[in-house]
């Protein structure tokens, strides 16, 4: 294996592969967008990148900003390892404010989050100006009001440091593309898939499996029951003429509650007090998104999970009991849920199909690695209990983000990090997931990802799968729980992706025609409602 040569790069420790090669060329002397799938040496482009800018400004530093903090800890071993230069500066919010600034001292890399950094910039606190390169990891994220987007906006009126931005997938649609590349001032693009020319020696390939699980009839019961509560209040919003007859669905819903708050918020200033029938509409609309998540929650996660969300719900002693709230506990065809969930003794199916799946594969396989990811907490540990119940070759672990709520514990960054070098080490063999693990992190010999439940977001559909087929050849499994929500949103990610690599193949087309994206399109304000009979 040949290795990369470079003044600045410890021998030996970098592959030397023709398209990483020429994206960092390319990203040396240009602002540039790297769309790279996940495995195929991002970092990599990024730490050749850093060496030849240490090599021709040696007396500036280095920015190399990652959005968890993981994620930073992974980057600055990275750099570590393979460059010549000071020990990295390794800046979280772990740090004090005041601390942060006395620690910089240029030349060096410092790799962040990109919340310290914007926070400090907001204070007056971070030497922005004596950074000669910025680069960016999971640049999707630079788009609203992401903190990349002050930084990005901070360093175009500033100094005007050399860019490098990176993802696996910067979003499925053109007006993001836009956003990002305005934000962040991108000149060139670099796009690689898999089945590039230049890039198909080093793919090693993931096969994706469906696996499609029955529902027993008691959980479609409880669905059924969970449907009519959710119509319930969806036949309310369409009595005062805020849905119309074929609307009641997650996203009108989430739309129309937005636009209920400003109107309240237009009211409250206005005469200081609400309209009683726009509180109803209130209330009837946050009861209906209740209704959807335990909807979602019964056919999608399992009953424990259900259960979960229903003791979470009753307010503990001296808790208010919201309208909202009211209403959705005290909808009968809720409280027949309720009823019946604690007579049940069945568990979704998926449970059980998870289990035997990771333990399949690490049965015939000792030395593979899995994850398994979740969108919910309470299936995470679910999951991780009966795991453990499945035999000594399974050694799971849970990994979650930082936030604690209530008894639902949150990992710190120590716990974090320490859980994924068990993992690496194989001390753990399989990391039982929420998204905090879709970024980024640099975990080569995954064998098999699970995917819980598909998710409809393509970016996260991608992060997910990109876990594997790394250093070897991988595979995904996605579970489906037939008759449900699931089939629905597995169809729309297969087409998302499918629409976001068109779009990027026709950006990529403009762009080396010698047109950059237009900026975005100015956003849309969306019509306040002000009239309630």
């Amino acid at each position: 294996m040949a290795t990369v040569e470079h003044p600045r790069i410890r021998p030996g420790t970098l592959e030397d592969r023709v398209y990483q090669a020429e994206i960092a060329r390319a990203a040396i002397d240009h602002n540039t967008l790297v769309v790279l799938p996940t495995g195929l040496g991002k970092t990599s482009i990024a730490l050749r990148v850093i060496a030849e800018s240490l090599l021709r400004r040696p007396t500036e530093s280095i920015l190399f900003l990652a959005p968890t903090r993981p994620l930073v800890v992974q980057h600055a071993r990275s750099v570590a390892k393979t460059l010549f230069a000071p020990e990295p500066l390794v800046l979280t919010g772990a740090i004090p404010p005041e601390r942060r600034a006395h620690l910089m001292h240029p030349p060096q890399v410092v790799v962040a989050t990109p919340q310290v950094v914007a926070n400090d910039l907001a204070e007056g606190q971070f030497p922005l100006d004596t950074f000669s390169l910025l680069v960016l990891d999971e640049a999707h994220r630079a788009v609203g009001d992401y903190p990349y987007v002050a930084i990005g906006r901070a360093n175009r009126t500033g100094p005007k440091a050399r860019i490098l931005a990176m993802t696996a997938s910067p979003g499925g649609s053109l007006a993001r593309i836009r956003e990002v590349w305005a934000n962040l001032a991108i000149e060139r693009f670099e796009y690689r898939t898999d089945q590039s020319p230049d890039v198909l020696p080093y793919v090693h390939g993931i096969g994706v499996e469906t696996v499609t699980v029955p529902v027993p009839p008691e959980v479609r019961h409880l669905a059924i029951l969970l449907r009519a509560a959710v119509e319930r209040q969806v036949q309310t919003l369409r009595s005062l003429d805020l849905l119309a007859g074929a609307e009641g669905n997650r996203r009108t819903l989430i739309d129309l509650g937005a636009r209920l708050h400003r109107q309240i918020s237009v009211e409250r200033n206005a005469s200081g007090s609400g309209n009683g029938i726009l509180w109803k509409a209130v209330t009837a609309q946050a009861a209906a998104m209740k209704g959807l998540h335990a909807l979602e929650l019964i056919e999608s996660q399992g009953v424990d999970a259900l259960r979960e969300y229903f003791l979470r719900q009753v307010p503990g002693e001296g808790g208010r009991w919201t309208p909202a709230l009211r209403a959705f506990l005290g909808d009968p065809d809720v409280e027949e849920v309720r009823r019946r969930l604690g007579e049940l003794t069945v568990e979704h199916p998926k449970i059980a199909t998870a289990v035997d799946v990771v333990r399949r594969e690490l049965s015939g396989n000792p030395g593979a690695r899995v994850i398994v990811f979740s969108q919910y907490r309470d299936t995470v540990d679910r999951l991780v209990a009966e795991l453990e119940k499945s035999g000594g070759e399974v050694r799971p672990a849970r990994f979650v983000g930082q936030a604690t709520h209530g008894r639902d514990l949150g990992l710190s960054q120590r716990e974090q990090v320490g859980i994924l070098d068990q993992f690496r080490r194989g001390e753990r063999n399989c990391l039982v997931a929420t998204s905090v693990a879709e970024e980024g992190l640099d975990i080569p010999a995954t064998d098999l990802v699970v995917f819980y439940e598909p998710i409809p977001d393509v970016i996260r559909t991608i992060q997910r799968r990109g876990r594997t087929g790394r250093a070897r050849t991988g595979r995904a499994v996605v579970l489906v729980a037939d008759g449900t929500r699931d089939v629905s949103l597995h169809r729309a990610a297969h087409a998302r992706e499918r629409r976001m690599h068109e779009m990027l193949e026709r950006v990529q087309a403009e762009v080396g025609r010698g047109a950059a994206p237009p900026p975005p399109e100015p956003k849309r304000v969306q019509r306040i409602l002000t009239e309630f009979d």
